[in-house]
């Protein structure tokens, strides 16, 4: 199946859906490449980025899953290969 190379953006608002995502992004980890996370402790936030290659249909299951968690947002950007 082929794949599509994309970065997840995510801003968790809500401290307490924090273990919400950390299963989900445990949930798709076969696509994910890497991930970086930075608590923004002056705003009370945190940032997440996700590199994932993957299916887009699976990149997007991930995208949907994460954006119906209380408090978090998320965008993502797809590569053009």
């Amino acid at each position: 199946m082929e794949t599509r190379v994309a970065v997840i953006g995510i801003i968790v608002e809500n401290p307490g859906s924090a273990e919400k995502v950390n299963s989900v992004l445990h949930e798709f980890s076969a696509g994910i490449i890497g991930r970086m996370g930075i608590p923004y402790r002056q705003k009370g936030i945190s940032i997440i980025s996700i590199a994932v290659d993957a299916p887009q249909d699976t990149i997007a299951a991930l995208s949907g899953k994460l954006g119906r968690i209380d408090g978090v947002s998320v965008k993502t950007a797809y590569s053009k290969i």
